[in-house]
This record gives structure tokens, C-alpha cells and sequence, in this order.
């Protein structure tokens, strides 16, 4: 991943409605999300959600595939592993061993103990 794309997925992420938007899509799956029901869930106006769902598109993080008169929407979780890895490439200075917390997260969804998280 370039910086600027990283940049612009960043961008997208950095707004309340669409980092809520992404991780709904998340959950979603494979099987993804009509508009409608994004909006439903998450209780925003179409015409707003219309502009949300233009931003993650255009930043990579969201695909859109036509289904007859619907449109599936879906996280796009290589985007988003590939700005993962951006992020992480130069991790803890070579000592891979102070990324072990981030993968257990990562692994886990949860800290240990004795980590901060």
C-alpha cells in the first residue's frame, strides 16, 4: 500500500458514520449489506448514507456488486489488511517480539492481563 492510499483510507475511517458503516460490513460477511438495510441499522438518512458509502468505496474499504434492483455492499477486508500491515510494517524497531500484544489482540479480540491495551 502506497502512503497516499493509506491517507485516503484513513480519511474515510476518521468519520464517525463511515468507521461505523466499515465495521457493520465487517460483521456482515461475504453476504453484505443492501443500503437500506445499513441505514436501518445504523439509523441514517439514505441520501447521507449515499455520501458515506461514496467515500469508503473511493478509498478501497468498500465494494459495491449489483444484485437485480439491490445493491450489496461489503467491507473489503484486504483493503483494510493490506492498511494493517501499512501501519505495522516498520513495527517496534525490528523486535518483533513488542508486536506480540498487537497480534494477540488482533488474534483474540481481547488483552491478556498483564497487557495495556
Amino acid at each position: 500500500m502506497e502512503k497516499e492510499d493509506a491517507l485516503h483510507a484513513l480519511a474515510a475511517l476518521g468519520q464517525e458514520t463511515r468507521l461505523d458503516v466499515f465495521r457493520l460490513l465487517v460483521k456482515a460477511g461475504k453476504e453484505g449489506m443492501t443500503a437500506g438495510a445499513i441505514s436501518d441499522a445504523l439509523k441514517v438518512r439514505p441520501n447521507t448514507l449515499s455520501t458515506h458509502l461514496a467515500a469508503l468505496s473511493r478509498s478501497g474499504l468498500v465494494n459495491s456488486e449489483r444484485d437485480g434492483r439491490s445493491i450489496h455492499y461489503r467491507a473489503d477486508l484486504g483493503t483494510m489488511q493490506f492498511l494493517v500491515t501499512y501501519l505495522l510494517q516498520d513495527c517496534c524497531g525490528g523486535n518483533p517480539e513488542l508486536c506480540a500484544p498487537i497480534m494477540n489482540i488482533a488474534m483474540t479480540g481481547a488483552c491478556s492481563d498483564n497487557e495495556a491495551c
